[in-house]
């Protein structure tokens, strides 16, 4: 406030500023109280919600050692293990270099000693000879990298009929003046790679000496797009026939405006469809009216459009949920540390269950954990005041209660949605690189390369050799390789 207009309040009287003074004592005591409930709430990280690791606070390389040595700490007094040394373990298993076959060598390299370690004797060529077993050192190298060109020459006849002169047509390999290799080379290292287009010019240039514009490698990644509609499409009908799914969602970007890109992955594949938000009738028309599977997602708001018998609520983010709980204070913190225990023994359960595939067992085991469970979340749920920060949370988890266990008793259902995060995470890092698109081709051209990129990782298989298959199907007019 400036002088004046305290000036001003002040020439208007008594009652004026009696007035002022009481509205202001109002304000700065809801401020107060809003500041001590926000007090009293600890700060969102990614270890105890949804926010991403890249919004925490940064730390220090003291404070990050020192937490990384505490977990080792708390780790090896779980497990009962004595301090471990560091570097590699006992028992551990070796990622050295094996030695290849001789009929895989391109050529052998033989070498002997100048003198002799004792005595400095200087060996001649006639003693350079092998004698005993010779030491083995196997070294990988890069052939000279470069492209070869084909002319395709189009010759003209003339009829003997009716002297009408026609031109050999190339047809489709005619439309560009690339290969299929060298095209799904381009697509793959822009796919999976996350090259741009200028970078990708200059790296073609530098390894395989052949100088290609930013505008046609655009026109390559255009035409696989294309070639990529059908299997996409055939793709997502197959992911959306399975029993189950997981689905997760991210925020992604065209010519600066918010859109989002979903994600639904099995297994063996995944799809990605980028629309306009992450709304209910987006996912109504992603799943379409026949879709009877089970989704298993976080508890987005969207995904309550579903029945509950169709979905599965990740427990990782009710782990992540118990474990913000548990560094508030009083009711807050018991209620977060019972359920992070319960959360506990639900994943040691499930881990144990992976090995013995009893599900009668499985059962057994789940049974008491449900029921304390269910007497935490009641008991959260009275009209107490102590309750009043964690109250909400309960009454949503026995409102979503079918969807907690619904892996229990489904084959194929699993408590986590690790594996659709797990998909995205290349397309977060894409999206971060390239900052999302600029028009409803590149959209279409990131969701179906995105999705041969990771569904071919999902099955060890090569995304390069997969492209190549496309493109030289289509040059030679036979059917389009599936994604799966």
């Amino acid at each position: 406030m400036l002088r004046s207009e305290a000036e001003a309040i002040y020439d208007q009287g008594r009652e004026s500023c009696v007035a002022f003074l009481i509205d202001l004592s109002d304000r700065v005591g809801k401020l107060e109280a809003l500041a001590d409930r926000r007090g009293s709430q600890p700060a969102r990280t990614s270890q105890n919600s949804s926010v991403a690791p890249s919004a925490d606070q940064p730390k220090t390389r003291q404070q990050r050692r020192s937490e990384a040595r505490e977990k080792a700490k708390e780790l090896a007094r779980r497990q009962g293990k004595v301090k471990r040394k560091p570097g590699a373990q006992s028992g551990h298993r070796g990622a050295g270099r094996g030695l290849v076959g001789e009929d895989q060598l391109s050529e052998i390299v033989d070498h002997y000693p100048k003198q002799c370690k004792g005595c400095g004797h200087e060996f001649t060529e006639r003693e350079r000879v092998p004698r005993y077993r010779p030491g083995h050192h196997q070294v990988a190298e890069l052939p000279a990298m470069g492209v070869f060109y084909v002319e395709h020459r189009t010759h003209r006849l003339c009829c003997p009929d009716c002297r009408t002169r026609t031109r050999a047509d190339l047809g489709v390999l005619g439309k560009s003046r690339f290969g299929p290799l060298l095209q799904a080379t381009v697509v793959a290292l822009s796919a999976r790679n996350r090259i741009s287009r200028r970078d990708m010019s200059e790296l073609l240039w530098e390894l395989f000496g052949v100088r290609i514009s930013v505008g046609a490698i655009d026109a390559i990644c255009q035409r696989t797009s294309g070639l990529l509609e059908g299997p996409h499409q055939a793709l997502t009908r197959s992911v959306l026939a399975s029993g189950a799914v997981n689905m997760d969602e991210t925020g992604w970007y065209r010519a600066g405006e918010n859109r989002t890109m979903w994600a639904i992955s099995t297994p063996e594949a995944a799809v990605f469809k980028i629309m306009a938000d992450r709304h209910q009738d987006r996912l109504a028309e992603l799943l379409s009216d026949g879709f009877d599977g089970i989704v298993t997602s976080d508890r987005w708001w969207a995904y309550d459009l579903l029945d509950v018998a169709q979905r599965q609520a990740c427990w990782s983010h009710l782990q992540r949920d118990f474990r913000f709980h548990s560094e508030g204070l009083a009711a807050q913190r018991a209620f977060g540390e019972a359920g992070l225990q319960l959360t506990g023994r639900l994943f040691e359960a499930w881990h144990a269950y992976a090995e013995h595939q009893d599900p009668d067992r499985f059962a057994a085991q789940m049974a008491p954990i449900q029921n304390e469970l269910r007497q935490l979340l009641e008991h959260a749920t009275n009209g107490s005041e102590r309750h009043r920060l964690h109250r909400r949370f309960a009454n949503n988890l026995l409102k979503l209660w079918p969807a907690l266990w619904t892996f229990v008793h489904t084959q194929g259902v699993t408590p986590t949605n690790n594996a659709a995060e797990r998909s995205l995470r290349g397309p977060v890092i894409h999206r971060k690189l390239c900052h999302g698109n600029r028009s409803e081709n590149g959209e279409r051209f990131t969701e179906r390369s995105l999705t041969a990129a990771v569904t071919c990782r999902l099955q060890h298989r090569s995304l390069l050799a997969y492209l190549h298959d496309l493109h030289l199907a289509h040059q030679t007019g036979g059917a389009l390789p599936a994604l799966l």
